[in-house]
């Protein structure tokens, strides 16, 4: 069964996509694909049948969102949490993972038609080599696709990724490529492992749970969740209809909410280059004289100063995501030495 290829809906379910289609429709949604361990108890199997029904499931999704045009899906496939768990379950996912990223990559020419970009989040450096490997080769080989959009959370948590983009930012200031008057919720944002990605319109949690297990935290402030009761593995197309509907009966808050945010951010942006702009031209003066300075002459150096600030902010985040870059693209080459 094809990751990609899109799937001959019914007719029953091609007519209620076009209906959902009519209203607003979420472009990226996450799952948190939770229940496969209680479906396998459930259906008294070995839990790694469970975790396999899982990850095919997945597959089917995908093509639901294809068929939806939701072009960007995020999910939680392995938590760090989940290295907890006995050594025989965390071995089996690993094994699991590899099997279903190499079937990944046997499907370069379905990737390529769709343009389908594949991105792993989390820190993959807890992996065993050859899964990062494989992640790496699936990672650079569609790395220049940019049609739909699958991120795939591996070795992931959210508190960890909001402590992790802590440090990218810390280092910056200590290699002075930022000032510290540049860090900023803005700039926290984008050295997530997610940066390249819009926050999800819509957030999916399967088995009943009603809690996020420290997946996206950041960035699900202004999404609507909807918490399921059905396991993962027995997800259907009607589950993720009601998902959308959730979210189309809560747009306008939403959006409403999403839009005063970013009107927020942008207030306090402007306010703290105000501040040092006043405090640059106070040091400068030396005796308070630039208190005295006509408004044209603070607009000038306001602006002067902003665009200096995104001018360091860009070049840090250009070298971040170089790094980051290269720690896929040097793991391929391992591969084609090996």
């Amino acid at each position: 069964m094809s990751w990609i290829r899109e799937g001959e809906l019914s007719l029953i379910e091609r007519l209620s996509a076009n209906i959902l289609k009519a209203g607003p429709m979420p472009k990226h949604v996450a799952f948190i694909m939770d229940g496969n361990r209680r479906y396998a108890r459930k259906r008294h199997v070995e839990r790694q049948e469970g975790h396999t029904q899982g990850f095919d499931k997945l597959a089917e999704t995908l093509r639901w969102c294809l068929n939806l045009d939701i072009r960007e899906v995020t999910v939680y496939a392995f938590s760090i949490e989940n290295f907890k768990r006995c050594k025989e379950e965390v071995d089996g996912l690993m094994e699991l993972a590899k099997q279903k990223f190499a079937r990944l990559l046997e499907e370069q020419e379905n990737l390529e038609k769709h343009g389908v970009c594949i991105r792993v989040l989390g820190d993959l450096t807890l992996l065993p080599l050859d899964l990062q490997q494989r992640i790496a080769k699936a990672v650079v080989s569609t790395r220049k696709h940019n049609k739909c959009f699958l991120n795939v959370c591996f070795a992931y948590t959210s508190r960890h990724e909001i402590a992790n983009a802590v440090r990218e930012m810390a280092s910056g200031v200590e290699q002075g490529l930022i000032k510290s008057s540049d860090v900023s919720e803005s700039l926290l944002s984008k050295c997530l492992y997610s940066n390249n990605s819009p926050d999800p319109d819509l957030l999916i949690r399967t088995s009943g749970e009603v809690r996020l297990s420290d997946f996206l935290l950041w960035q699900t402030s202004y999404s609507c969740l909807v918490f399921q009761s059905v396991l993962w593995p027995e997800y259907s197309f009607w589950n993720l209809c009601e998902a959308i509907l959730q979210y189309q009966l809560n747009y306008l808050s939403l959006q409403k909410a999403r839009d005063l945010h970013r009107e927020q951010q942008a207030l306090q942006q402007l306010e703290a280059d105000r501040h040092c702009v006043a405090e640059l031209l106070l040091m400068h003066s030396g005796n308070g004289k630039g208190n005295a300075m006509d408004t044209q002459s603070r607009q000038e150096h306001l602006l002067t100063y902003t665009a200096e600030r995104e001018e360091r902010v860009r070049g840090f985040l250009e070298a971040l995501q170089q790094r980051r870059d290269s720690y896929f693209t040097d793991l391929t080459s391992q591969v084609a030495l090996a």
